[in-house]
């Protein structure tokens, strides 16, 4: 028997593929299945289930494409019923404590409700074996937290937090603590708080070292419920395409190559946004006007997801030419619409002498200068502020920056503030494209400012 995990680094989610002879089972697999067809072509293995623990919030699943490639039944929770998000594709449908088999090995499923209420873990049993080795947990446990229970609103999230206190009472129950427990997401993620650099753990270290274990019912839920991370806007979206099942893409969508005079086109239509995928120093350096800087070096799946209108074709403007990988973050997070990239990327603009705008980058002591006559607009969010905040600056956390920056004049001279530089350059091309005309942002952000022995204030409270 033999589990292997799969990572996407921008999302910090895990899928895996537990296999044992010659069988395989795909858990929460990611859209882009090639990477589970080539691992099972490379080992010998015929994939015969695909899981899911929940209805997914944060990326496309790529679960209705693998069982197309493949041929192998869709075994979801049968605990939609009734709920805001239910399984629309043909599936088996499984109830507490069914079995899917993987030759000799086996999958139990339990139900864990609290993340969601679908929601289901996996115990992993060996050919035989009476007690598990290990626990496929999903978004339910963490390495060193739990799920948040907030996706579903604030009618539903009382009910679900009490129901993950009662998943983490009563279905780990009876568990040893040697059981290994596999998670659905590491450090990163926006599903819960507080989670681990560690990849997978044990239920014996949760036990005595995560602090959720320890809590009465009712501190529990206050304490669950006041950790939560912000909610990115695209969370519903995902969920209901996750519902329906994402769409099977034949190949992945935006290849072609676009002249400058097409691009140049698009830049003006409204029915288009140009993504520009450089460093916040050279994207300020010069861009295309109305372009969105959204690196390829950050997290360009979240930023993707939470900041495009999913109804708008996508351009990307790189350094020089196609960005394959970024095209496979966009559908991740099920943003398909891709147009395609600028061919010859940004020199083939500039060489064309085509309008190109800047964006200061603010050194801090140039930043500390404008203090008296711009808005220093701080967009991280804020457990990040109260570790300390620029003097005088205004929270405006990048999720809900146009609608914090809503009442402000658009002639207001703004520097954009965020821990590194690469949510601030992001930040400010939103403003740029939504008519701000004097935006700069913070070059190396917070850490610069300290590195420049620039001061930081606690925030009230």
């Amino acid at each position: 028997m033999n589990v292997e995990r799969f990572e996407v680094p921008g999302l910090a989610q895990y899928s895996y593929l537990v296999s044992d002879n010659g069988e395989a089972a795909v858990i929460d697999p990611i859209r882009d299945i090639d990477r589970y067809i080539a691992y099972a072509a490379e080992h010998g293995l015929r994939i015969v289930a695909i899981l899911e623990t929940h209805i997914h919030a944060d990326f496309a699943a790529g679960s209705v494409a693998l069982a197309a490639a493949t041929g192998a039944p869709l075994c979801l929770s049968a605990y939609d019923e009734g709920e805001l998000y239910r399984y629309a594709m043909p599936h088996r449908a499984l109830h507490h404590g069914e079995r899917v088999s993987i030759g000799g090995a086996r999958l139990e499923a339990v139900h864990t409700p609290g993340h969601t209420p679908e929601h289901l873990s996996f115990l992993l049993f060996e050919s035989g074996a009476t007690q598990p080795t290990a626990m496929f947990s999903g978004d339910f446990l963490f390495a060193g937290s739990l799920g948040r229970p907030d996706l579903l609103g604030e009618g539903a999230k009382q009910g679900l937090a009490h129901a993950l206190y009662g998943s983490l009472t009563q279905r780990l129950s009876g568990l040893p603590d040697a059981l290994t427990v596999y998670p659905g997401h590491g450090a990163g993620s926006l599903c819960g708080s507080g989670m681990s650099g560690h990849a997978a753990t044990t239920l014996g270290s949760e036990r005595a070292t995560n602090p959720f274990f320890r809590l009465a019912a009712e501190a529990f839920v206050t304490t669950i419920l006041a950790s939560v991370p912000p909610m990115p806007a695209y969370y519903p979206r995902m969920k209901q395409l996750n519902a329906d099942g994402a769409p099977v893409l034949a190949t992945l969508p935006g290849a072609s190559a676009l002249s400058v005079q097409t691009v140049f086109s698009a830049s003006t239509d409204p029915a288009f946004v140009l993504v520009d995928l450089r460093t916040p120093a050279e994207f300020g350096d010069g861009h295309i006007p109305g372009a969105v800087n959204i690196g390829v070096e950050g997290n360009l799946s979240l930023w993707a997801g939470w900041m495009l209108d999913p109804t708008k074709r996508i351009v990307l403007i790189g350094g020089d030419g196609d960005e394959a990988e970024t095209r496979l973050a966009l559908i991740r997070v099920g943003l398909d619409a891709i147009a395609g990239h600028l061919d010859g990327g940004m020199p083939a603009w500039t060489a064309a002498g085509l309008p190109v705008a800047e964006t200061v980058q603010f050194a801090p002591v140039d930043a500390a200068a404008q203090a008296n006559t711009s808005m220093l607009l701080d967009v991280r969010n804020e457990a990040e502020r109260r570790e300390g905040v620029i003097p005088g600056s205004r929270a405006a956390m990048l999720g809900d920056l146009l609608e914090a920056v809503a009442p402000i004049p658009r002639d207001t001279p703004l520097i954009t503030v965020c821990a590194g530089g690469y949510r601030a350059s992001l930040a400010a091309s939103l403003l740029l494209r939504a008519g701000f005309t004097h935006v700069g942002s913070l070059a190396g952000g917070v850490g610069a400012w300290l590195e420049a022995g620039m001061p930081l204030e606690k925030q009230p409270g």
